[in-house]
């Protein structure tokens, strides 16, 4: 088993999801200062960046890996070291005809996140892009979902850049890739690893039925907070954002301040992540009026991921994440009815601990057959129990580098699936949430109203909290870090009055 790892079975359903039209890769897209990066001549540093970036990949070295199949499918997949790795490869330079507009850039982003990567290669790149008005630079960032989930890619963004305007370029160890197991081997050692875990699954139970109070005990918490995946409405409202999606994509972002989501948080309590959903439910509320197809009574299913990183596996890489399904009252009248509706749901959610119950079934994919896995990932993309997802990452409250020059900008992105038209990915940084919208192009020619509507919700909160006389947000423990431990959403949003839209 020496020279690689297996991917778990969350991190390899990624890989049986994605299909052309559904890229299964996370992103962003950044705008930083563009100064620092071009020479005296006026051009683009391509080389000292590469330099950058390979004297710190021994810090994340499965970026230097690529997936390698099992034989015959008869197992998940294993990370190899990629002996041709090329860094020129992943860090690449592209240009808009300057002066740039947002709207060319966005554009641009939303070609290069349509295309799928390349399997035979380590799954990432960066694309730096050039001649933006203003002499900024963008950066894109594609990682494929098997590879890193929200958390432990703000892990990778912070190995990338500094905290200061002086870059530092570490003397970097020596790689030699490890050579990679003969498919033969690799069939023999997947078949011994399947073995030793049905024979771990065996001592589970028996240890169970040894001690059979602390079981059941166990057994009955955990049927209590599974039955909370299935009461109410079992199956999210069918909308005009749940049909099948096609190739194309379009994405927007909008900025929060953060001290508008903790003035709101400060009048009405709850948490940030309260905060942050009502602000989405009130765009959604928008758009879905705008679409015909609001009611008083709707309540749209949103799945919020959720971490269950230990503070001991930062910089580890894979997926730890469990997930909430949270209702929001998108037909409420006013936003303090919205806010109070998210706060009860996720409260209740939490009290019985639902984020346990699904990070339980997830678990049980390590002991799925690949024939089964597959075919689990398949049905997710038919899933018919929530409308939408909507993830947050609590980024740095200060600044970052590259090559000296500051990030001013950073939005995230969230695959599509099959049937999930919209995703919402959402990044703090720097006292701002960054709301990243991506959608299906031709079941989205109408994403500026949800950007609009998010920000127009976000305002009206926090208008509503002004009229109650609170002049200074309230002291947040929570608003750049998460509570992972206790597997608790805690969004973290910044949002910006201004809108871009593209073409």
């Amino acid at each position: 088993m020496s020279g690689y790892d297996r991917l778990s079975g969350l991190d390899a359903s990624f890989l049986v999801l994605e299909r052309i039209e559904t890229p299964m890769h996370i992103g962003s897209l950044a705008i930083l200062e563009g100064r620092a990066f071009f020479d005296e001549r006026g051009r683009f540093r391509l080389a000292d960046v590469r330099r950058l970036v390979s004297s710190r990949l021994h810090l994340i070295p499965r970026f230097r890996k690529r997936v390698m199949e099992v034989p015959l499918g008869l197992g998940r997949p294993v990370w190899v070291d990629d002996a041709r790795f090329d860094v020129g490869y992943h860090v690449r330079l592209t240009a808009l005809p300057a002066p740039g507009s947002r709207a060319q850039l966005l554009a641009l982003f939303e070609r290069v996140q349509a295309q799928l990567l390349d399997r035979s290669r380590p799954l990432w790149e960066l694309w730096f892009v050039e001649g933006l008005e203003g002499g900024q630079v963008a950066l894109f960032q594609k990682t494929h979902h098997a590879l890193v989930d929200g958390i432990s890619g703000v892990d990778v963004a912070t190995v990338l850049f500094d905290f200061s305007p002086e870059p530092t370029v570490p003397d970097a160890p020596e790689w030699e890739p490890t050579p990679a197991p003969s498919p033969q081997q690799l069939l023999v050692d997947t078949v011994v690893e399947e073995v030793g875990q049905v024979t771990h699954l065996g001592r589970m139970v028996a240890d169970a039925v040894q001690v059979p109070q602390r079981a059941l005990a166990q057994l009955g918490q955990l049927g209590r907070s599974m039955a909370t995946l299935a009461e109410g409405r079992l199956l999210a409202p069918r909308l005009s954002i749940n049909r099948p999606v096609g190739r194309h994509r379009r994405f927007l972002g909008v900025q929060v301040p953060l001290d508008d989501v903790k003035a709101v948080r400060g009048v009405y309590g709850g948490t940030i992540n309260d905060v942050v959903l009502a602000g989405v439910a009130g765009g959604l509320a928008r758009l879905l009026d705008a679409r015909g197809e609001l009611r008083p009574d709707l309540r749209v299913k949103v799945m919020c991921p959720v971490s269950v990183r230990a503070d001991q596996e930062h910089l580890a890489l894979g997926n730890r994440v469990s997930a909430l399904v949270v209702p929001l009252a998108v037909g409420a009248t006013d936003p303090v009815s919205r806010l109070a509706s998210v706060r009860a749901a996720t409260e209740d959610l939490k009290e019985r601990h639902q984020a346990v119950a699904a990070d339980t079934l997830i678990g049980l994919t390590q002991y799925a057959a690949p024939t089964l896995l597959g075919l689990a990932a398949r049905a997710a993309h038919h899933q018919v129990f929530f409308n939408l997802i909507s993830t947050n990452v609590p980024g740095p409250q200060v600044p970052l580098y590259c090559m000296g020059a500051q990030m001013v900008e950073a939005y995230p992105m969230v695959p599509l699936s099959r049937n999930l038209g919209l995703g919402i990915a959402i990044l703090s940084y720097c006292g701002n949430l960054h709301i990243g919208l991506l959608a299906d192009r031709d079941a989205f020619p109408d994403l500026d109203v949800l950007a609009t509507g998010i920000a127009e919700a976000f305002t009206e909160m926090r208008d509503h909290a002004e009229a109650h006389g609170i002049d200074e947000p309230a002291p947040d423990a929570d608003a750049a870090t998460t509570d992972a431990a206790a597997a608790t959403i805690d969004l973290v949003v910044e949002v910006d009055v201004e809108v871009d839209t593209a073409p």
